[in-house]
């Protein structure tokens, strides 16, 4: 992995319990809060010039921006909730570029691993859990997105201080 270990661990206390509350949220509300994307853009600003580099800090707004825009096309388009638009633009400074395709097999792999999940406690017994969960009674076309991407980042993180450089 690119990612600096060092850079990993720095972010990693900080944005752990956001990404377990989005995916929370997500799954109780079906939406992610925008207290969180701000948090965990915040934890970039404040975290990011004492993990990273300051030139490689600095470009990481770039992958906000872009990531912004191609999320409010998406959302525009009917293809991602706004939530989960802004959660991935407030995700994506954590990334480092060269990860960019380790990242996307990640995220594949979370995704079905949070659908199975997912649709496994919605069809059994586990659901008594939490039977007042909106995302239980969602239509079948709609998915708690942040649950996906909650976990990406925080298993992104986790395994930059375990592999990256």
């Amino acid at each position: 992995m690119d990612i600096l270990s060092s850079a990993a661990l720095w972010f990693f206390p900080f944005v752990l319990p956001l990404c377990v509350y989005t995916c929370y949220t997500d799954m109780r509300e079906m939406r992610i809060t925008n207290g969180t994307v701000v948090a965990l853009f915040l934890v970039f600003v404040v975290i990011g010039p004492l993990a990273l580099p300051f030139e490689d800090y600095l470009w990481r707004y770039a992958y906000f921006g872009a990531v912004l825009v191609a999320g409010m096309a998406l959302n525009a388009a009917g293809a991602m909730g706004a939530g989960d638009a802004k959660f991935a633009a407030a995700a994506a400074p954590f990334i480092h570029i060269g990860d960019l395709r380790f990242l996307m097999v990640l995220f594949a792999a979370t995704l079905l691993a949070a659908f199975a999940s997912h649709r496994l406690a919605k069809y059994t017994p586990l659901r008594k859990i939490a039977p007042d969960w909106e995302s239980w009674d969602a239509p079948a076309k709609k998915f708690p997105m942040g649950l996906a991407l909650g976990g990406t980042l925080a298993i992104y993180l986790g395994l930059g201080i375990l592999y990256g450089r």
